[in-house]
């Protein structure tokens, strides 16, 4: 994908992403403290069969299941050298899944690792152009840094990005109800800094729920010269007696609350933790109307 067709995409309309991966594996089967990218490739057919779902509920980006297929995030399973492996066979299945009715984002994520309390700006910047040249050659049709801590190291994956590809990169930290990153700065400094840097489009996921975000929305689309991407959960979660987060916003609620965010400027949007493709459909109609 082009810079010129990602542009041409943002025009027709709001961009529908997916909604979350690890909380629907887990509900599948997928055990807590196993390596997620190797319990995806050896149970593809739960990844193709949500993958799918998101598809025909109308998602336009799906986003592959490499989120921790860096050599950082795969060293922590003994996996450090199948970096190139893992990243080509889990684009494999989520083309397999989509069948080409839509686009595929190569997804990176945080390393856990603070610039200048570990690793510099140098070593983040190998380990993420090394993951990024093995999803530019899988075929992904754009990239995505979902999940960051910190603008810092956003702006290594960037950076990374632009020295090795041409495709489009989407950047979302996770922050605060009231926009605060959790590695210091805040929603709106993200949006100055990576756009400036020439991010396609700059948001938030994860954390909280769309109902907390209207007024960190709002500010950002004052700053914005490009897309604000949103990808809340389905509200705040419950803990219950077994540890496990228990999501309650219901998919209505989801697409209500969502639909305020469009209304305040957001363009890219989609659910992370909690939601499924009954959430993405119900997100899809509220666009449909729109």
């Amino acid at each position: 994908m082009t810079k010129e067709e990602w542009k041409q995409l943002i025009e027709r309309g709001p961009v529908l992403l997916d909604g979350a991966t690890g909380s629907n594996l887990m509900a599948s089967g997928m055990p807590r403290g196993v390596c997620t990218e190797t319990w995806i490739l050896d149970h593809r057919e739960v990844l193709i069969g949500l993958q799918r779902a998101y598809q025909e509920a109308g998602s336009q980006i799906i986003y592959a299941p490499t989120f921790a297929a860096n050599r950082i995030g795969l060293a922590a399973h003994g996996l450090e050298n199948r970096v190139e492996e893992y990243n080509q066979r889990l684009v494999e299945v989520s083309k397999e899944a989509v069948g080409g009715k839509a686009l595929i984002a190569g997804d990176l994520t945080t390393t856990g690792r603070q610039i200048g309390a570990g690793i510099t700006y140098e070593e983040l910047l190998d380990v993420y152009k090394e993951q990024i040249i093995c999803l530019a050659n899988a075929g992904v049709d754009l990239l995505v840094a979902e999940t960051m801590i910190s603008i810092d190291e956003t702006m290594a994956a960037l950076d990374a990005a632009h020295e090795v590809c041409d495709l489009p990169v989407m950047c979302s930290l996770t922050v605060s109800a009231d926009g605060s990153a959790f590695f210091g700065g805040n929603a709106v400094e993200a949006m100055e800094s990576l756009q400036a840097m020439g991010a396609d489009a700059v948001g938030l996921n994860c954390s909280v729920g769309p109902d907390q975000l209207e007024a960190v929305v709002r500010c950002m689309k004052q700053v914005a010269e490009v897309p604000v991407l949103v990808k809340p959960n389905a509200g705040m979660p419950l803990i219950d007696e077994k540890g496990n987060a228990v999501y309650t916003m219901r998919e209505e609620a989801f697409a209500d609350a969502m639909e305020r965010l469009i209304a305040e400027g957001a363009w890219v949007i989609g659910g992370c933790c909690g939601t499924t493709p009954d959430y993405i459909r119900a997100l899809a109609r509220k666009i449909k109307k729109r």
